[in-house]
């Protein structure tokens, strides 16, 4: 029998781009967006073809795509370099004097580059991966702060047909082991150090405890960064400031012709449950649609200044601060430290500093600023920005309200985006000149992406009915497998629906077409028979005026079968009390029904989350079930939390 999913979220609130911003955009109407739109499902080769003449070619492709089961090859036989194609065409084309990079330190110091700048910097780089016996194929990790080095060490690699795998600085020694053995790395590069809230973080320590079990690692090769003292493992061991002034470490290295389905990088899956997975993404198919959805998501023009603050050991930092930005001809900025060091304003700060006109950040990040008050953001000019978005999960209407009018001061479109790892790029998005929005919609798949909600038969949702998140075509950002394990890729991303992507995550859409993202898949509970999606339970939680977070979980009950345990972080000056939670349940049976209230609710001072700001359920889950061992905490940004919840957890 076919169970209904249950959605009750009704966003009525529309935000249109004004008509002096869609004049100058990229994309100026939903008339044009329609049109273009037609023309990429009509003829998807075609489209892409067309798309792939803005890249720099050594060889034009023989066949745009090619398919053998759920595999695919997207422009066959060409040949192009990735790293050419982010630097020197920019220089050829006289724009060497360009900012390529800002970064900025937790200091407060900054650092910039040029096009031309950054391209000798690769370049020396590249040389020292040929010199320490890297060649084509071979796979370099790359565990390293929010550093110029980090953009540097994964274009050089991108420059000379090394595959890197960045392990995301936050993860433990075992986390980085792990994806060390499964890809056979030659190479780590790491730092001594990073900073975090003003302390020092010893990530050289945690890879050599990581590489001392991995035969693979020939070479470390370690930037002073933090200057703290470390272990140097004569003949293993080098340092990046001596490699790069070697006699004989030339600032020229010719960028290698490269297939555009030869490997380009892997990225391992954050692993909160089972095995992490090596995506795999190749060279041109990656490359065009990180250039393409940048340029038309972010409506980018030639003065714009643009941060993403993910970290790069992310997805969103590959494609969204190096890969798509570079090969725009953009100016990326990089920050090193945290949102709230010294101070929660620090984030606006930075925006006001280097005149930020385009600002992609997680709702995570916004509801934890959205926590601390509007002082912060008034305390800022913030007349820069033209254009703001968020990634990496659902954004509540709420906090998409104080974000358009705290920060975006009712003027600047926001893009809420939803893509994954696996995706690439961005999939369904507004185009910031054309789409009117719906707060904690991220309303329309991107020209070339066909879209689509199933129930469990296979067949299509009704509107507003909610089901399995699915692609029906393919795309050229699209992973190619997974690392070493064709088969997984195959039962994890195509098992359920035949030759249809299945993404894991559950969704509806709106009579009017907009697409809504519920959470992941595993992310539903089931109460008395129905479905319900815990973004949606969260998002009203939120809602309520005493409240700045919320996560929810299922915990068994003898009746319902599952009930809902809440997790609410309060907004500064909101006491904690018997009448307050009372108040919040009423507020969700009101505005959601009663089927969606909490049972028990449990405030919290803070939730437990990785550095990038991703809400670990698993480990909520089992605090609020009651079980002792809640798991690996080592990913977490600070693992003290989940004691204090353990302690006051609501029996």
């Amino acid at each position: 029998m076919q169970e209904d999913f249950t959605s009750v979220l009704k966003e009525k609130r529309i935000f249109s781009p004004s008509k002096s911003f869609s004049r100058s955009s990229n994309v100026k109407s939903m008339q044009q967006f329609r049109k273009i739109y037609h023309d990429s499902i009509k003829n998807p080769e075609k489209f892409w073809a067309e798309k792939a003449l803005q890249l720099d070619w050594f060889k034009k492709w023989d066949k745009v795509l090619a398919k053998r089961g759920d595999f695919y090859k997207w422009f066959v036989n060409g040949k192009l370099n990735v790293s050419y194609n982010c630097l020197d065409r920019h220089i050829e084309a006289g724009n060497g004097n360009k900012t390529a990079l800002i970064w900025e330190a937790e200091d407060g110091k900054v650092k910039k580059y040029t096009y031309l700048q950054l391209l000798k910097e690769v370049s020396k780089f590249s040389n020292v991966l040929k010199s320490n016996g890297l060649r084509k194929n071979d796979r370099a990790c790359i565990y390293m702060p929010m550093i110029p080095e980090l953009a540097i060490a994964m274009l050089s690699c991108a420059r000379s047909g090394v595959i890197h795998s960045i392990v995301f600085g936050g993860f433990s020694s075992d986390s980085l082991k792990d994806r060390i053995l499964d890809c056979k790395a030659k190479l780590v590069i790491t730092s001594d150090g990073s900073y975090r809230n003003g302390k020092v973080i010893p990530l050289k320590q945690n890879a050599d405890l990581a590489v001392s079990k991995c035969n693979s690692v020939k070479k470390v090769i370690v930037v002073k960064r933090c200057g703290n003292k470390v272990k140097i493992k004569k003949g293993r061991d080098l340092w990046w400031h001596q490699e790069m002034s070697k006699k004989g470490i030339k600032d020229e290295f010719p960028a290698v012709s490269m297939d555009a389905e030869d490997p380009l990088f892997i990225l391992y899956t954050s692993g909160t449950t089972g095995k992490p997975k090596g995506v795999l993404h190749t060279q041109a198919g990656y490359l065009l649609f990180v250039y393409q959805t940048f340029k038309w998501v972010f409506d980018i023009k030639e003065k714009d200044v643009y941060w993403c603050t993910a970290d790069i050991g992310w997805i969103t930092g590959h494609s969204y601060i190096v890969y798509g930005p570079l090969a725009c001809g953009a100016t990326s900025l990089m920050y090193e430290g945290s949102p709230v060091y010294p101070n929660p304003a620090r984030f606006w700060k930075i925006v006001d500093k280097h005149k930020v006109t385009i600002f992609y950040t997680a709702p995570t990040a916004i509801r934890a600023l959205m926590k601390e008050g509007g002082k912060w953001p008034k305390s800022c000019n913030l007349k820069s920005l033209r254009i703001l978005g968020t990634v990496g999960e659902p954004i509540n209407p709420e906090a998409w309200i104080w974000y358009y009018n705290a920060i975006g001061r009712k003027r600047c479109p926001i893009v809420d985006t939803w893509w994954q790892t696996e995706t690439g790029g961005i999939l369904i998005t507004p185009l910031p000149g054309a789409t009117p929005l719906k707060p904690g919609s991220a309303t329309f798949p991107f020209p070339g992406i066909v879209a689509d909600v199933l129930k469990e038969n296979g067949k299509r949702a009704k509107p507003d009915e909610g089901g399995d998140l699915v692609i029906r075509k393919p795309w050229p950002g699209m992973l190619r497998t997974v690392w070493g394990d064709d088969e997984r890729y195959k039962k994890t991303y195509f098992g359920k629906f035949k030759h249809i992507y299945l993404a894991g995550d559950t969704a509806r859409y709106d009579k009017d077409g907009y697409f809504w993202i519920l959470g992941r898949s595993d992310d539903v509970i089931k109460v008395s028979g129905h479905r319900i999606g815990t973004a949606e339970v969260e998002s009203h939680i939120v809602s309520h005026k005493a409240v700045a977070e919320a996560a929810v979980v299922p915990v068994p009950d003898a009746i319902k079968g599952w009930v809902i345990y809440a997790f609410v972080v309060l907004k500064r000056g909101n006491k904690e009390s018997d009448k307050l939670k009372n108040d919040i349940i009423s507020h969700v049976a009101k505005h959601m029904g009663h089927i969606a209230k909490p049972e028990k609710i449990q405030f919290a001072e803070d939730l437990p989350k990785t550095r990038s700001g991703k809400i670990m359920r698993r480990i909520l889950k089992a605090i609020a079930e009651g079980q002792e061992d809640v798991g690996n905490t080592t990913t977490l940004a600070d693992p003290t939390v989940v004691d204090k919840l353990k302690r006051e957890r609501v029996k």
